[in-house]
């Protein structure tokens, strides 16, 4: 039986591991050892950093809708307290949003807070 060899598979394997690391600096981007270590690394990156993403917009949510509410003379956790209260059930993405953008729409949610805190 003939001997299978390998040198195709093996080709493709490193060169779609050489095509993940183009653009990395000296050796990184095209010597496969090195290259194997830079794209794992890269990887082990991309994953943690997905979830840090939504950590650091939630937080960017958060101060400008304490930004908005300072404003008005309330704190951001006085105010979160009064909209649950309220019963106005928007997110913070949606809430910052409308302080940015919507200015008077955020103020009247800012009076049903206000209200329902006293």
């Amino acid at each position: 039986m003939a001997r299978i060899k390998r040198g195709v598979t093996t080709r493709a394997k490193h060169k779609r591991l050489l095509d993940q690391a183009k653009g990395y600096r000296g050796r990184r981007k095209n010597t496969i050892r090195i290259a194997r270590q830079a794209v794992e690394k890269a990887g082990q990156y991309a994953y943690r950093d997905r979830k840090v993403k939504k950590r650091s917009f939630r937080a960017l949510w958060i101060q400008r809708i304490n930004a908005a509410v300072r404003a008005e003379g309330l704190t951001y956790s006085q105010f979160m307290h009064g909209a649950k209260l309220a019963g106005i059930e928007l997110d913070r993405k949606v809430m910052a949003d409308l302080a940015m953008n919507e200015g008077g729409a955020f103020n009247s949610i800012i009076a049903q807070a206000k209200a329902a805190l006293n």
